[in-house]
């Protein structure tokens, strides 16, 4: 395959190798809807050198990845020289050695220009309150990619600015809502985020505070020594609250994260009493690994919730196609939207594509030759969760192109 082509053609594409197990209209369908991504980040605006971006590519560990071993041997660095390499003009398969020398030949600009069209996505919302120095801003992500870009707010960084920049703590609850109402002005942000899983977990008092308990926990937030950093259950639930009286959707990072999170207070079911609080506010827990099923649960329990499986998809590679499954067991094909989480490497946008499509694919295949769906029924779930259903939470212009469409 030339390098930079796009990877998505059944033949020798996404489909390699399960040809027979994916009918042909379906197949050719998910090798060329366009998607939204409804939860991703930038790709790296300087160079990373082999430890870098191994590191980038272990999502548990902050720790430098052990002298004994690579991540390219992990299910996520197999997937990359499966699909990536190709990309990069190299055989399926390359040896990580081969690949990362011949990556290392290509500028931060040109990775990202040569892998982002390959996504196949047709809109990136993009989360930009992390490590927002080190990675492409939304207008550089529609540049390299030449489709458009949206914002999500991330809350709890938008207090730590705030009281880094000098807010009096008795002046905070009105300067967020201030600064909150000019965040969300800006048709370019499409809704707000909160990582209270990292910073809280979801076993707290999910009930609104009165500004003089928001006070009291910003002065004693501000006293402390040190880098501020927002893990204070009042003002987190402070700032959920202040999002949802305004309408626009609140995404939740749910599950697979980083070791500072405590993954077993990060179950979803532990925000029955929020959610319960949120209707109708639409509110999207992301990621939900390996929380899948409890997701799935909420999602066809409560008409404003939704849910997606992105990030782990990448993380768990070839066996992504369990999770996909597990993901449509129950939750209405309505309720369940496409992400790919990408953070850093360009490989990672590329991948949360063509894993979902393989893994949509290879169940709903399934589903086809045991007569339970018919092609059109599993064209139109593909739409609906890589396309439709974000068009409808997020309020985006109808996307051109899919079946009953201009």
């Amino acid at each position: 395959m030339p390098a930079g082509e796009l990877p998505l053609g059944v033949s020798g594409g996404v489909f390699a190798g399960v040809e027979g197990l994916v009918p042909d209209a379906l197949a050719d369908h998910l090798c060329s809807v366009q998607l939204i991504d409804h939860h991703v980040h930038g790709t790296f605006n300087e160079r990373v050198d082999r430890a870098g971006f191994e590191a980038a590519i272990n999502e548990g560990s902050t720790d430098p990845v052990p002298g004994f071993m690579t991540q390219f041997d992990s299910p996520l660095g197999l997937s990359i020289r499966r699909w990536c390499a190709p990309l990069l003009g190299l055989e399926p398969l390359a040896a990580a050695d081969e690949y990362w020398a011949r990556r290392s030949e290509l500028s931060p600009e040109e990775l990202a220009r040569t892998m982002l069209p390959a996504a196949g996505v047709a809109r990136w919302i993009v989360d930009t309150g992390f490590k927002g120095d080190l990675i492409t801003t939304p207008d550089e992500l529609t540049k390299l990619s030449d489709v458009p870009s949206s914002e999500i707010l991330r809350l709890e960084r938008l207090t730590e600015d705030l009281l880094e920049d000098g807010t009096s703590p008795d002046g905070f609850p009105d300067a967020f809502r201030a600064a909150l109402r000019t965040a969300v002005d800006n048709p370019e942000v499409l809704g707000t985020k909160t990582i209270a899983a990292y910073r809280i977990g979801f076993d707290v008092n999910w009930t609104r505070p009165a500004d003089a308990e928001v006070v009291a926990h910003a002065r004693e937030l501000s006293a402390r020594p040190g880098p501020l950093r927002v893990d204070d259950e009042v003002l987190i639930a402070f700032g959920v609250h202040e999002a949802a009286a305004h309408g626009l959707p609140i995404q939740v990072h749910v599950g697979f994260g980083d070791r500072d999170m405590d993954l077993h207070r990060s179950d979803p079911m532990l925000l029955l009493p929020l959610l319960r609080a949120m209707s109708p506010v639409p509110v999207l827990l992301l990621h939900c690994y390996p929380f899948q099923r409890q997701a799935g649960y909420l999602a066809q329990a409560f008409d404003h919730v939704n849910f997606d499986v992105g990030l782990a998809i990448n993380y768990l590679g070839v066996r992504s196609t369990g999770l996909v499954a597990e993901a449509l067991e129950t939750a209405p094909f309505a309720k369940q939207l496409y992400s790919s989480d990408a953070f850093g490497p360009p490989e990672l946008h590329v991948l949360g594509s063509v894993l979902w499509r393989r893994a949509m694919g290879l169940v709903l295949g399934d589903w086809v030759r045991a007569g339970d769906c018919s092609d059109d029924d599993a064209i139109r779930i593909v739409d609906m969760i890589g396309v439709r259903n974000s068009e409808r939470v997020y309020a985006l212009p109808a996307h051109p192109g899919l079946p009953g469409r201009p």
